[in-house]
């Protein structure tokens, strides 16, 4: 399961004039912790950024699921209710859902979204797409050291159980 964070990074950035102008750009980070949050953020930045940045805020994002695999140049957050039934009581509620979709524009993050909600078991009704100010998303990509190999499953003909 994915802990997203909003990060809003503030750094010098020049304009269309060559003048550096401070800017607040927000990404999205998937870490464990804020500190983890931090440290991630300043890790991705620091190529892309010449002299000092700041983290002005951090926030934890509630959101289910990232639409990504679909392309686009935009993040759009949409709100997505799904119909649940409790069958004890013999009624439905509906559960609000936050989730993000990569995108050209909103009719776009609609045809995204369709196609990420493809195969979901329950009903549900799509209440709300607004575009965000979202730059980029770094997801937790665990990295192999080039050190190991991957462990080669054993023979269970010569396996030896506990009872023995």
């Amino acid at each position: 399961m994915h802990t997203w964070f909003e990060v809003k990074v503030r750094y010098d950035k020049a304009d269309e004039n060559g003048l550096p102008t401070k800017v607040t750009e927000p990404y999205l980070v998937d870490a464990l912790t804020f500190t983890e949050a931090e440290g991630r953020i300043s890790k991705e930045m620091q190529p892309y950024i010449s002299g000092d940045f700041s983290i002005a805020a951090i926030k934890k994002a509630n959101i289910v699921e990232l639409f990504d695999a679909f392309g686009g140049d935009r993040w759009f957050k949409c709100r997505v209710n799904f119909i649940v039934t409790d069958m004890e009581k013999g009624t439905e509620k509906k559960v609000a859902n936050t989730m993000y979709v990569l995108a050209e524009d909103i009719a776009d993050a609609l045809a995204n979204l369709q196609k990420g909600l493809q195969g979901t078991m329950s009903d549900y009704t799509i209440t709300n797409i607004a575009e965000t100010q979202i730059l980029d998303v770094f997801p937790y990509i665990e990295a192999v050291p080039a050190n190991l190999k991957p462990v080669e499953k054993p023979d269970l003909a010569y396996a030896v159980s506990a009872d023995e």
